[in-house]
């Protein structure tokens, strides 16, 4: 193991774009990227659900907001032509022998349309020609010629009756009421009075009583024989107009059925639709406005609503339909049926059948947003019955969650083919995974997106198209190299690792929107890199607050730290603070006391519960690592209390064991640690270094503070040797590191550490486990021998 100070080079990678041509100085130059960068894994899973038709091969896009997995997986699938894909028009059309049962029908794509004009146009000439078939004199003469045959046929049997009632003194009359009446005459023809009448003998009486009986049973036969006349002049009469009707019907529709001969389906319709315009032949003759205005109250044209075709979804073309659905409520993703008002009167049909998304997204993809879905009440189970039966079945929501008994319509399903794709975080993703058992079934394919990639010469000429790709879609400045390399080392910051790239496109597309404004504010006719600086320092100085608030703290003095000089058992130690939107470095002094005890080490953060579980691992740890050193005979008789000061709030993370390791063995020891120095970095149980978060906010934290109390070149940070690829500094901090003005130790173990903050040699133990007198670890041993001779001694 050797202590090695980093050099300026190592603490920032620079952007060399060495793979990028000279010719290009500006994105200009470059073709915009429609590939998913960097995330082959999450396209090697698209590309398999879409190759898949089967049921359940839905896909689940998991990682983290801001990655640009919607734009991503717009830009491929608009890219990529799905050949398996067959699309189809739906409509929606009258079911003419079940009303409350819509009937849809299935056209091939870019059909709808044109069916609907069509039929619309059929029905609007039909609403003028079949009144005007009804209205001729061919039509006028025929049915006049059924009506005179029906009155002579009627005249002739009347007559026959009057005229043998003639013959016996009684005449047949029609009352004004329209009934037949048999009167009694006198010798003169002319009707009996009430007086004359009964001045008759009985025998004349009983004659006239007789025979009016008589012709009162005619003429009960002859009227029943009248009925059946007229309601067989009323079928004649009907077949006659039937007949009118058909010849109009059969001149209009045959073209339309020869046009669409080839789709069973519509052939069925219009040739149901034709039997019904037969059948409902008042539709279009009765001239009451009162009676019709229903059957004729549409928002859209002047034809009856029972002839109208409800386009639901018409595909203009063979484009594979991919929808994004911002707000998957349940009408807006399965539909709804409306319902009109005419006259106080509240009706609905077929033609108030709004579409979904589910039906604009069939046979195609459609991109919704996990959360969203699952907060939307029903959705879910709507979307997975709907997968589940591969039908889309457009039932009132109402209907569903309440308990009345609404009269309703329950369209035909319309059969489903479709993917869905759900964006969502880990956290859904295991929820969905744990609690729903169809979640699996219904979405097989998981699309991981990654969160960096590697950096590269060839990944950093890839990138470039990619910064191409936004300016491109959001109208922005054309960027020159020296932007384009600059704001790939954003990325490589964003990553917090000079070998990666950020993948966080919002970050990105943020970053150059703000620096195409701070270049437009400058005049300028091209992104440079100091519009990307400015912009950054602008962004910054927005979100940083709270920092500036804490950083006054050490102006003022309220914050006690030192940053010069030696002292015993106290310790410069790195935390990182974040808000939602901004994350910095503060430097924490840990101090560590002894006193006599049982080798035990008292974590006061732990004690009051300030600690959290992770931070009190990492005390436990070195606890276990200081006992292996000083204990292995016998226990440590002293007891250390370790804390970090001026902590009012929680603490977490074990990045700052291997600094209370230093300041409990400084403690123990007596020797004092430099106050120039701060550490940062985990240990495990045998005291090497691990690596830890937050790397760069922690030095730069630090360097702040330095240069608040005053700088001296000898300040500088201890940092993990395995967290020296994750250095990526801001300018100020590199200019002073390659001035030796700062300074940056990476170590493998907590001893080289020790070494550094103490001034002495880094402890190596021989085979007995002894360390050298001349490290901090050798003069502990000594500490705690003499401690235990003088309690032997004592006892």
């Amino acid at each position: 193991m050797a202590i090695t100070e980093l050099d300026a080079s190592l603490t920032y990678r620079q952007a060399e774009l060495l793979q990028l041509p000279d010719t290009i100085t500006t994105t200009k130059e470059l073709e915009p990227l429609d590939e998913i960068i960097g995330q082959e894994r999450a396209q090697k899973a698209v590309e398999f659900a879409m190759s898949i038709r089967d049921k359940g091969y839905n896909i689940y896009a998991v990682g983290r907001n801001g990655l640009g997995k919607r734009t991503m997986m717009l830009r491929y699938l608009k890219r990529h032509e799905f050949q398996d894909s067959t699309l189809y028009d739906w409509c929606y059309v009258a079911n003419f022998d079940e009303p409350r049962t819509p009937q849809v029908l299935k056209l091939p794509a870019g059909t709808g349309s044109q069916f609907k004009k069509d039929v619309e146009k059929v029905v609007l000439r039909l609403v003028k020609a079949l009144p005007l078939a009804f209205d001729n004199e061919v039509y006028y003469r025929r049915a006049d010629k059924l009506k005179a045959q029906l009155s002579q046929r009627q005249e002739a049997t009347l007559g026959e009756l009057a005229a043998e009632a003639q013959e016996m003194h009684i005449r047949l009359v029609v009352s004004p009421d329209g009934d037949y009446q048999l009167i009694a005459l006198n010798s003169e023809d002319e009707p009996h009075t009430d007086e004359t009448y009964a001045a008759l003998s009985d025998s004349e009486r009983n004659q006239f009583d007789d025979n009016i009986r008589h012709l009162e049973i005619r003429l009960r036969g002859i009227v029943r024989q009248l009925t059946e006349w007229e309601e067989e002049f009323s079928t004649k009469q009907q077949q006659h107009d039937e007949q009118v009707a058909r010849e109009v019907l059969t001149h209009f529709f045959k073209p339309l059925k020869d046009d669409y001969r080839h789709i069973s389906e519509v052939r069925t319709f219009l040739s149901n639709m034709q039997k019904d315009m037969l059948s409902n032949l008042d539709i279009f003759l009765e001239q009451s406005e009162d009676q019709l205005g229903l059957a004729y109250a549409s928002l859209e044209k002047k034809m009856p609503r029972r002839y109208q075709v409800n386009l639901l979804v018409n595909q203009e073309c063979e484009r594979f339909p991919v929808v994004v659905e911002e707000n998957p409520t349940y009408h807006g993703l399965f539909g709804y049926v409306e319902s009109a008002t005419y006259r106080g009167t509240v009706f609905t049909d077929f033609s108030l059948i709004r579409p979904g998304s589910l039906h604009r997204a069939n046979g195609g993809v459609l991109l919704m947003d996990a959360i969203k879905v699952l907060e939307r009440p029903y959705v879910w189970d709507g979307l997975k019955r709907a997968l589940r039966s591969r039908t889309l079945d457009l039932n009132s929501l109402e209907r569903e969650v309440s308990l009345s008994g609404t009269v309703s319509l329950s369209p035909e399903p319309v059969a489903l083919d479709v993917k869905i794709v759900l964006f969502g975080d880990y956290e859904t993703y295991q929820l969905l995974q744990q609690y729903d058992a169809d979640f699996s079934e219904l979405f097989r394919v998981t699309a991981d997106f990654e969160d960096v990639m590697p950096r590269n010469d060839e990944s950093e000429a890839f990138y470039v198209r990619f910064i191409s790709s936004i300016v491109y879609d959001n109208h922005l400045l054309q960027c020159d190299r020296s932007a384009l390399a600059r704001i790939i080392e954003y990325s490589s910051r964003q990553a917090d690792d000079q070998t990666m790239l950020s993948l966080h496109s919002a970050n990105i597309a943020n970053l150059l929107r703000e620096t195409h404004f701070c270049a437009k504010s400058a005049n300028a006719r091209r992104i440079r890199a100091t519009h990307v600086e400015q912009a950054l320092q602008q962004q910054e100085q927005r979100v940083s607050r709270l920092r500036d608030q804490m950083m006054l703290g050490f102006v003022q003095g309220t914050n006690l730290i030192e940053v010069q000089g030696k002292a015993v058992g106290q310790i410069n130690a790195l935390s990182v603070l974040a808000t939602t939107d901004h994350q910095f470095g503060m430097p924490n002094r840990i101090t560590a006391t002894t006193a006599h005890g049982r080798g035990e080490v008292l974590d006061i953060e732990h004690k009051v519960r300030l600690g959290g579980r992770i931070h009190s691992k990492g005390v436990w740890i070195l606890s276990a690592y200081i006992n292996g050193l000083l204990g292995k005979d016998a226990a440590v008789p002293l007891t250390t209390s370790l804390t970090f000061e001026q902590s009012y709030s929680g603490v977490d993370g074990d990045s700052a064991s291997m600094a209370e390791c230093c300041a409990i063995m400084s403690a123990i020891s007596g020797i004092a640690i430099r106050q120039d120095i701060a550490i940062t970095g985990s240990m495990n149980q045998f005291g090497e270094a691990q690596p830890i978060g937050g790397l760069n906010e922690k030095i730069e934290g630090f360097f702040d503070v330095c240069t608040i109390k005053g700088r001296k070149n000898s300040q500088g940070v201890i940092i993990p040797k395995r967290n020296a690829h994750n250095l990526m500094l801001k300018k100020e901090v590199v200019d002073a590191v390659s001035k030796g003005r700062f300074h940056i130790w990476t170590v493998e173990h907590v001893t080289e550490a020790m070494a550094i903050l103490t001034d002495t040699s880094v402890a190596k133990a021989n085979r007995y486990g002894r360390y050298q007198a001349d490290s901090i670890i050798g003069v502990a041993q000594q500490q705690v021998e003499q401690l235990r001779k003088s309690l032997e001694a004592k006892a």
